[in-house]
């Protein structure tokens, strides 16, 4: 049963309760006074259905618990045939997992990423790789990762990717034209990857490949030591400052 359900019907039932045992002791003492004796079992009572339905109530929310499983702590993600920004020799890798339309994400693209990249992906000590994740109630998101990565069949995925977080209500195919005019791509070419949703089905496996890694929130981060693919480290979730990054990537330097 759902758990706020089941909660609405306790209240109902011990406050239903609690009007049919004092309406019980008004009549009783309209009759005749009520005994210490019988008061005292009334209360013992209400006290005793108080206790049961406490019990189920607990029993319930525990279940409801138990079906959602806990983000990990370690975990293991691919990172072969994604973009990526840094060296491939660098220590540390940070697979990001992240949402166009994540208003978080945003705040991670123009704050943290920035001093990221200049503190330790331009220094070659951290190599990050980006991984889709469009979220099911951002409906275009999908689609803005897409323009992200036909951008890139031209040489040109990081661009595209920080215009695109540079205003994360632009979800047209006409601003996707307008960002490739911009990068002075070849229109044509772009527009037909656009139309024939070239990128879906790899979009779709970073769905996979986070949802196997445990991860189902934007932002998330795996950081660990770099390997050819499967990096294995600490996930970090939320828009966390570089500050708050540096202890994990350390950890593995």
């Amino acid at each position: 049963m759902n758990y706020l359900k089941l909660k609405k019907i306790f209240l109902f039932l011990i406050t239903l309760t609690g009007l049919l045992a004092f309406n019980t002791v008004r009549a009783s003492n309209q009759v005749n006074s009520i005994s210490g004796e019988e008061a005292s079992a009334i209360l013992l009572e209400l006290k005793q259905i108080r206790s049961v339905l406490e019990r189920i109530e607990k029993k319930s929310l525990n279940s409801v618990q138990a079906g959602v499983p806990a983000r990990p702590k370690i975990t293991k993600i691919s990172s072969i045939n994604r973009p990526s920004l840094g060296s491939s020799d660098a220590p540390v890798t940070i697979v990001a997992i992240s949402d166009y339309q994540c208003p978080y994400c945003k705040r991670f693209a123009d704050t943290t990423m920035k001093d990221l990249k200049k503190d330790y992906i331009d220094t070659g000590k951290v190599r990050i790789v980006f991984k889709d994740y469009p979220l099911a109630f951002h409906a275009q998101a999908k689609k803005v990762a897409q323009a992200a990565h036909c951008a890139g069949d031209q040489g040109k995925y990081w661009q595209m990717h920080n215009i695109l977080f540079q205003d994360i209500k632009k979800t047209e195919a006409s601003d996707f034209i307008n960002n490739a005019s911009q990068l002075t791509l070849d229109t044509k070419t772009f527009k037909h990857c656009i139309s024939g949703n070239r990128h879906y089905n790899a979009i779709e496996k970073d769905i996979a490949d986070a949802t196997q890694a445990g991860l189902s929130g934007t932002p998330s981060f795996v950081i660990g030591k770099t390997t050819r693919d499967i990096i294995e480290g600490d996930v970090i979730a939320g828009a966390h400052s570089i500050s708050s990054l540096k202890k994990y990537i350390e950890k593995y330097m």
